[in-house]
Order: C-alpha cells, then sequence, then structure tokens
C-alpha cells in the first residue's frame, strides 16, 4: 500500500525535477543518495503505520482523506483507478451519475414524505390524548430533531480530501457504523445496524399490514370478512412487491401515496373544523397526563417522523445532491404543519373519545370513504420498508450476488418469506399504537436519534463549534431516555391489552 504524505510526495517531486534538469547522473551520486531515500521511505512507512493504528482520527483533525488508505478501510478494490466511475462520482458537487437509477429531488422527497408522513399520523390524535400540551411541543420538537439528525447522518458518508471538496467515501448508513468502530470491533457495528434496519423495517411493514385489515373490516363492513381474511386479503395483494426492483418505481407511488394522505388529512380538518362549535368543551389543558401514556406517545411521534434508514440511499441516488438539505428542511416542515393542525383539530372535536386510529371516530358514511382511500395509501406505502428490507438482507446480509446463477430463484424466495413473515406476525400482535410505541422506543429512537447522533460526534467531532456538540449530546441522551422508559412502557401496555382480551 503506498500512502502519500507531503514527505514523500515532495521527495519524489524533487527527484524528478532533478531528473529533468540533469539526465546524467554519476553511479556514485546515486549510491549517497539511496540510504537517504530508504530512510525517508522508512519513516514515511512508520507514519503512516502509526497513524493507521493509534492515532485515526488525526486524519479527521486535518481534514484530510487519504485515498489509498479510504480504499483499502472502506473495501473498495485496489485496481479501481481515480476514472472509475463507481468511485469518482462521490463529489457531492459535481452530482455525476453512478450504478444506481436517478431520482429527482422531487422524487426523493416523496419518498421521504411518504415515510415521514404516512399511516402513523392516525395514531397522532390519541398520543395527544396521552401526552396533553406537552404533545403538541413533542410534535414540533421531533420535526426538528429528526430533520436535523436526517442531515447529519448523510454528512457523516462524506469526508473532505486534499483541496477541500467534499468527497462520498461511504454509502451506507453500515459503512458509517463500520467507520466508527473498524479500531475497536471491525464490522461488527455495521451487522448491529443492519439488523435494526431490517427489524425496523418489518415492523413498519407489519403495521401497514394491520392497518390495512383493520380498514379493510371497516370499510366492508357488510361483508363477513375477520380480521385474519383481511389480513390475508392484503398480503395477495402486495404479492407484485416481490417483482419491485428500481426504487423510480417506488417514488411514484410513494407520490400517489403522499397525495392520497393531503387528500385524506384536508377532509378529515375540513370535518373537524364544521364541528368546530363543539370545541369549547374540549380543552386540552383538562387532560391528565400520566408518565406511562406519555412515554408510549413519545414512542408514536418519534416514529411518525422516521425517514433516516432510507436517506444514504435515496440521497445517493439524487441527480442533485446539493439540494438534499433543503428536500430535508421542505418535508419535514410540511409534514410538522400538517401533523399539528390533523392532531389539534381531531382531539377538538372528539377529546377523551379519541381512539387509537382517528377514523374509528368518524360517521359511518364519511369513515367507509376515508378507510378505502387509507386502504389505497396503506397498500402504496408498503413497498418503501419492504424494497429497503429486501435490499439489506439481499446485499448487506446474505451477500447475493445478482449476477450469479439462480439469483433471481434466490432474491424471490427471500422476498416472498419477508411477505410470509409481516402476515404472520400481522395475525398476532393487532395492537396498532402499543406496537407503534414499542417499535418507536426500540430501534426508532436508536436508528432516529441515537445512532446519527453518536456517528456525527465520532466522525466530525473537530469539525464542530462548542453548540453543534451539545446539540448532538443532548440528543444523544434524549434517546436513551426515550429508548429504556418507551420499551418499558409499551411492554406494560401490551400485556395488559392482552390479558384484557
Amino acid at each position: 500500500m503506498s500512502v502519500e504524505f507531503g514527505g514523500i510526495e515532495t521527495l519524489r517531486v524533487s527527484c524528478e525535477s532533478r531528473a529533468v534538469c540533469s539526465p546524467v547522473l554519476s553511479s556514485s551520486s546515486v549510491r549517497r543518495a539511496m540510504p537517504h531515500f530508504q530512510l525517508s521511505q522508512v519513516k514515511t512507512h512508520a507514519e503512516a503505520l502509526w497513524m493507521k493504528r493509534f492515532h485515526a482520527a488525526a486524519e479527521e483533525n486535518r481534514g484530510l482523506v487519504v485515498r489509498d488508505e479510504l480504499a483499502q478501510t472502506y473495501g473498495d478494490s485496489q485496481d479501481s483507478s481515480p476514472e472509475d466511475p463507481v468511485h469518482s462520482d462521490q463529489s457531492r458537487e459535481d452530482g455525476a451519475p453512478g450504478t444506481r437509477p436517478r431520482i429527482t429531488t422531487w422524487e426523493a422527497g416523496w419518498n421521504v414524505t411518504s415515510a415521514i408522513q404516512g399511516m402513523f399520523v392516525l395514531g397522532l390524535p390519541y398520543a395527544l390524548l396521552r401526552s396533553g400540551y406537552v404533545g403538541l411541543l413533542l410534535l414540533v420538537s421531533a420535526a426538528l430533531i429528526c430533520s436535523y439528525t436526517g442531515k447529519i447522518l448523510v454528512s457523516c458518508l462524506y469526508e473532505e480530501d486534499e483541496t477541500g471538496h467534499s468527497v462520498r467515501v461511504r454509502h451506507t448508513y453500515e459503512d458509517v457504523a463500520n467507520a466508527c468502530c473498524r479500531h475497536i470491533c471491525p464490522y461488527i457495528g455495521g451487522k448491529v445496524v443492519n439488523a435494526a434496519q431490517v427489524v425496523e423495517l418489518l415492523m413498519t411493514c407489519i403495521l401497514y399490514l394491520i392497518v390495512s385489515s383493520n380498514l379493510m373490516c371497516h370499510s366492508l363492513f357488510f361483508l363477513p370478512l375477520t380480521p385474519a381474511t383481511c389480513s390475508t386479503i392484503t398480503f395477495l395483494i402486495l404479492v407484485p412487491c416481490m417483482l419491485i426492483r428500481d426504487l423510480r418505481v417506488v417514488s411514484r407511488l410513494s407520490l400517489f401515496c403522499s397525495l392520497a394522505q393531503f387528500l385524506i388529512t384536508f377532509i378529515v380538518i375540513g370535518y373537524c373544523l364544521r364541528q368546530s362549535p363543539q370545541w369549547a368543551s374540549r380543552r386540552l389543558s383538562a387532560v391528565t397526563v400520566d408518565f406511562d401514556g406519555f412515554q408510549v406517545a413519545v414512542g408514536v411521534i418519534i416514529f411518525s417522523y422516521t425517514s433516516q434508514i432510507y436517506l444514504p440511499t435515496l440521497e445517493e441516488s439524487m441527480t442533485d445532491r446539493l439540494d438534499f438539505d433543503s428536500m430535508m428542511n421542505w418535508t419535514h416542515a410540511l409534514a410538522c404543519v400538517l401533523k399539528t393542525a390533523f392532531s389539534v383539530t381531531a382531539f377538538l372535536t372528539w377529546g377523551e373519545e379519541t381512539k387509537e386510529v382517528i377514523t374509528d371516530n368518524l360517521p359511518t358514511a364519511l369513515r367507509v370513504v376515508v378507510n378505502l382511500c387509507l386502504l389505497a395509501k396503506a397498500l402504496l406505502s408498503y413497498p418503501l420498508p419492504f424494497y429497503a428490507a429486501a435490499e439489506i438482507l439481499q446485499t448487506g446480509v446474505l451477500k447475493l450476488d445478482s449476477s450469479a446463477d439462480g439469483a433471481e430463484r434466490w432474491t424471490l424466495l427471500l422476498r416472498g418469506s419477508l411477505l410470509l413473515l409481516t402476515l404472520i406476525m400481522a395475525l398476532y400482535v393487532p395492537h396498532f399504537s402499543l406496537l407503534m410505541g414499542l417499535t418507536g422506543s426500540v430501534t426508532g429512537a436508536a436508528m432516529t436519534l441515537l445512532l446519527p447522533a453518536l456517528f456525527h460526534l465520532q466522525l466530525k467531532w473537530t469539525e464542530l463549534d462548542m453548540s453543534r456538540r451539545l446539540a448532538d449530546l443532548l440528543i444523544l441522551l434524549l434517546g436513551c431516555f426515550c429508548s429504556v422508559s418507551g420499551v418499558v412502557c409499551s411492554i406494560k401496555g401490551m400485556v395488559t391489552a392482552f390479558e384484557d382480551k
């Protein structure tokens, strides 16, 4: 491995310039120069070994990225040249096309909107009931915090090269984890992150199946359909998801999904506004906030803003990566406004009678229409987490080679198994809001709050001012508190619900 430090580079240039100026050198001069050159080379290699083993953070302190070192650390092939398009399109400024299909900023925004403004909005009025006025603060602060952690997570994919340009040296959440753990337990961090991602994505798919079966039962109440039958029908409708191989297809589905969500949100808000004369008797200040209910509400609200798992892939696929931060800002601002308006108007309309899924409070006729729209939206929302989970398992865990013989068969088997697993789990864990709280407290808090702040502190410590370091530390503490307390409260709630059943 050759490491280009300033000393050896200067010596090489000096020798080359002398060779040009003096093409004829005596053998005695060459022999006298060789010991000095060899000593310098040994010294350079010793410094490189010391930097690699004991002072890895010094590279980050100087803001330098040694290309050969990065190639070895992150698994790039040694024979890849700088002109290789796979490895040379990493600058945030060039926007050169890579191996992934390109998507526009709007398409990336629709994917993020589908993730953070999806079916889980239905549980927010109930979360507001459990948390009171503090829930309003949580709705706004969660949007700000999750937007921030998404941006710092993507910033961990980049380092500055010798010229000061940002270069994308990591590709996935797993790569960031491996970079942070490479001197302690190499590759263990990436495996843990992959496991957490798969769990969260599968739980999201399970929640979509639960919502879909719930909506189908309520919409087709005139048919003798059991929840298990509705879940099975939903499973059969989603079987074509096994054939989706292109992120652009998922982006188009997310577009229709987001438009449907906006329509449903405005319909519910419009109905609630018509009931505004009753709002005088629905005062949020009268709600008594208990600690257990508050912790479950925190999990629900945090999980409703979770999109960090998708961000490395979405940002890498964007045609203009410089628009990523602005895309995160407007998607989370829009989600915050609509979620707050939806939750407040729904609570003011139904008060303490607010159900876990707010559509259960609507009049029968309107409920059927809204439930059918929500059913279509739930089915359109399912492909995004399912596609991400399948890709992580296929490329990050099982390491399946798409060009190998029989790869298509193994891919279909994997995706079919995932579909079947989500169906089985949906049949046996029917409590929607409590499952949201449990998932948000475990993997949601970790992937959204804990790990982005921890990785950002470790990789960018020397580049951060005191306020940014303090913000990351506070988010880290918040994530720990929400995760531990939320798990306890959610498990207690689920045990109580099953005992009552």
